[in-house]
């Protein structure tokens, strides 16, 4: 066919504007970022049936504190960042193809997960809960670094926010589909129970389906996620783990990680902001696994959207605003407004969060790293923000302890307005104004 219109005496035809258009967002979502969108998909839906029955099942079932669910919320982050610096190194080494071991770290990462799932119906104590809890959580350490560098390193730099947009909706869509498919695992087994010595069939039915759905999102990245990306060029070098830990020195992604610390340090986990919102409203424990479904929603809807935004306006800007549409959930919780209404718009505001600054961060610090060191940059921003919020929770935890839920709640909203200040005085230096215009202007390029 090409032959042919290359040989043909007519002049072409241009093609119309709304054609160009779908031909570049098609381009500027990679094979690879389709691939890996289904992997966290499917993983997604696992981990979320678990993570949306987990709260009720330590607080209601055995009893455990907010302290103690603070400490073990934490260790879901802590854990990860301990060994996130690590997976983004070991992905950024060589293997004997020259091909970065982007792919082969990211599977070691989605195979403990998996193997974590069927090992909850084996542990009845907060102790060994706690250390599947933390294995879990090595896992998801381990590959979100090399997982992310790949959807780097496989799209255009000018259309990063766009795909980072499309893998997070992918994965908000398995995040959406784990809590409803709990919901119905719990109503099909009986609904949960415990506390007084009552069954667990119910927790258990859950647990055994996660396992199945995790084994299947391992099965799907070893097939259909190509080894070598595009943009891995196999005549780079690795650093070595100490030259990674000198990316700090790069001023963009010192600032951009410093911001990401000191916004983490007053964000409530997600669990205890469902926490609040089920106890200050009242409503059933059987409708808990459901109020993740709101969030869920709202950052499917919002995060190519959000995604596209951020290449046009600037990926650091979007990130700071997210923030503050998270201070506003906070406000209207703590609000005397009631009912439903006043539910959906917090989750629908939590979602917005997340769209706004999830995959937007990955795609700002894409941008501060050269593509040799992507794993290690992208992961050491990931590790500041994930201690961040270990640290968040535990504090959280104690104040709950202390003063109640909503009074933790209100000191976390004016340490929130605080930071969001604090880091819009460090974004707005000429070199982070400087990168984003950058960014910008190529996407404004590659449109026209």
């Amino acid at each position: 066919m090409y032959v042919a219109d290359s040989r043909s005496s007519k002049a072409p035809v241009a093609p119309a504007a709304g054609q160009v258009r779908r031909g570049a967002a098609l381009r500027a979502v990679p094979g690879t970022v389709l691939a890996l969108g289904t992997v966290s998909m499917v993983t997604d839906v696992s981990s979320e049936m678990v993570n949306a029955v987990l709260p009720l099942y330590l607080l209601t079932g055995l009893g455990l504190s907010p302290l103690g669910f603070g400490l073990l919320d934490g260790i879901q982050n802590g854990f990860s960042a301990l060994v996130r610096l690590v997976g983004g190194h070991l992905a950024d080494r060589r293997g004997r193809d020259g091909a970065a071991r982007h792919k082969a770290v990211a599977a070691v990462g989605y195979g403990l997960s998996a193997l974590c799932r069927p090992l909850l119906l084996f542990v009845h104590t907060v102790p060994l809960i706690g250390a599947v809890i933390a294995v879990d959580r090595t896992g998801k350490g381990l590959r979100t670094a090399p997982r992310d560098a790949m959807i780097s390193l496989a799209t255009e730099p000018a259309h990063r926010g766009r795909a980072f947009g499309v893998h997070r909706a992918m994965d908000t869509a398995g995040a959406l589909l784990g809590p409803l498919t709990a919901f119905l695992v719990l109503r099909l087994a009986g609904g949960p129970m415990l506390a007084d010595g009552g069954e667990r069939h119910g927790y258990d039915a859950v647990f055994t389906v996660s396992a199945c759905v995790a084994a299947l999102g391992v099965l799907i990245l070893l097939l259909f996620v190509p080894t070598r990306q595009e943009g891995d060029d196999p005549s780079n070098t690795a650093p070595s783990l100490r030259g990674s830990l000198t990316l700090l020195r790069l001023p963009g992604l010192r600032r951009l990680t410093g911001c990401a610390v000191l916004l983490g340090l007053t964000t409530v986990s997600d669990s205890f902001l469902y926490l609040l919102v089920q106890r200050r409203l009242g409503l059933s424990v059987n409708l808990f696994p459901l109020l993740p479904l709101g969030t869920a929603a709202a950052f499917l809807l919002l995060a190519v959207p959000l995604g596209s935004l951020a290449d046009r306006v600037g990926r650091r800007r979007l990130f700071l605003l997210g923030h503050g549409v998270l201070l506003l959930a906070y406000g209207l919780l703590l609000s005397p407004l009631r009912g439903l209404p006043a539910v959906l718009c917090v989750l629908v505001l939590h979602g917005s969060f997340y769209a706004a600054t999830d995959g937007v961060l990955a795609a700002a610090a894409a941008d501060a790293v050269p593509a040799e060191q992507r794993g290690a940059g992208l992961a050491l921003v990931g590790t500041g923000q994930a201690l961040a919020r270990f640290a968040c929770s535990l504090l959280f935890g104690a104040l709950w302890s202390a003063l109640g839920g909503p009074t933790a709640l209100a000191w976390s909203a004016g340490a929130l307005a605080l930071c969001v200040a604090g880091a819009a005085v460090v974004l707005r230096s000429p070199g982070t104004v400087a990168a984003d215009s950058t960014v910008a202007a190529d996407a404004a390029e590659e449109r026209a």
